[in-house]
């Protein structure tokens, strides 16, 4: 979710793939000619298969879509393999390192949904074809702009889609005059009308882009015209429920609608393989966490920064370097690496990390791991 270094950030920081979930990078051919090679992140149980598969659809951020990091899912693939399941992870055209370049059709959101949506039936097309995975038994989860692209996805035919699950689905406009909340509510009336696969929908009360009030009218849009679909309208999460999906906290919220829901379309969900948990970095004495004073290394400007941290919600992790570089991480997956990664970005020492969610693992003590997705089996 957040870094913070000498300069400010430039791109994602480039992230160790999860031994622990088999997980590889793959290139999918998508487009109308199939030249589009879309950067997919994929996971899936060790063995032959064929697994049941479970694609997840990313959302996006402010900006340049090419400069959009790989999104990855991990929280949600890692519970997803424990029950035996495939998990792909397509960067859409025009994302991050996929081909291709991205459509963006401003207040029209009903071409935005089927632009996208254009992609994910490629994937869906593409994995069936694999001899890993299952055709028959395939569900579609999307957060945000993915999930506005999925609800749009739920208006074809697709042999062995059975479900589709929508994670804070939308899409905002940010700046203009257009009205791009009823333009919203104006696409769903129509996949509604459209609709040929069972949905569930989940929304929180205090998500920043799509408030209940908006939520409600998507979905009385949808339900109104024929669509099928269950709303989870959630509480409030964290300082936004926009975030849920990503987050290591949102589990709780997510899982048990998620079971129930696969229960209904047919889909397993009885967990059958291990998954290591991550390995946890070692709490050390070294100093009290809210110590200012004691971080090593760091020059005034970064010690506001650690001051600051401290205020950061957790998952979090703080990175020092005797260089007098720093970088730190809140929230999302991996954040010791992000962390790390993000104060190596500005320094030629070695960064080694200070502080991670509400201790202090800094010390004389055996060298931290460089990688803590190798994991650990208690």
């Amino acid at each position: 979710m957040s870094c913070a270094v000498l300069a400010p950030c430039a791109g994602a920081p480039q992230l160790p793939l999860d031994a622990r979930l088999n997980e590889q990078i793959v290139m999918v051919p998508a487009g109308p000619r199939m030249t589009v090679k879309l950067e997919t992140t994929l996971y899936k149980p060790a063995g032959p298969g064929p697994f049941p598969l479970l694609i997840i659809n990313h959302g996006k951020s402010p900006g340049d879509p090419r400069a959009q990091g790989r999104d990855r899912f991990v929280y949600m693939a890692t519970q997803f393999v424990r029950r035996g399941y495939a998990v792909m992870v397509p960067m859409r055209t025009g994302f991050a390192q996929s081909g291709g370049t991205y459509s963006d059709f401003g207040c029209n959101m009903k071409a935005n949904g089927y632009q996208q949506a254009g992609d994910i039936a490629d994937v869906v097309a593409y994995a069936r074809e694999q001899a890993f995975i299952d055709p028959d038994h395939i569900v579609i989860a999307g957060q945000s702009y993915g999930g506005l692209a999925s609800i749009a996805l739920s208006t074809q035919d697709l042999p062995g889609v059975r479900g589709i699950m929508n994670f804070a689905g939308g899409l905002k406009v940010h700046g203009g005059s257009c009205d791009w909340q009823g333009s919203l509510v104006s696409a769903f009336a129509e996949f509604g009308r459209r609709n040929r696969i069972e949905t569930l929908w989940m929304y929180g009360a205090n998500d920043s882009y799509f408030s209940p009030a908006l939520v409600n009218r998507m979905y009385d849009a949808f339900s109104a015209n024929g669509g099928k679909v269950q709303l989870v309208a959630y509480g409030p999460f964290k300082h936004d429920a926009h975030t849920m999906l990503g987050s290591r906290d949102g589990q709780p919220v997510w899982l048990p609608e998620v079971e129930r829901f696969l229960r209904q379309v047919g889909m397993p969900t009885g967990q059958v393989y291990a998954v290591a948990e991550p390995a946890p970095q070692p709490r050390t004495n070294f100093a009290p966490l809210d110590d200012v004073a004691a971080v090593p290394f760091l020059p005034e400007k970064g010690r506001q920064q650690y001051k600051a941290f401290l205020t950061k919600q957790t998952p979090r992790a703080f990175a020092v370097s005797s260089s007098g570089a720093w970088g730190w991480a809140e929230e999302g997956e991996m954040p010791n690496e992000r962390a790390l990664a993000a104060c190596q970005a500005a320094s030629r020492e070695p960064c080694r990390l200070y502080s991670v969610d509400d201790y202090v693992v800094w010390g004389d003590v055996a060298e931290q791991p460089k990688d803590t997705m190798t994991g650990r089996t208690d």
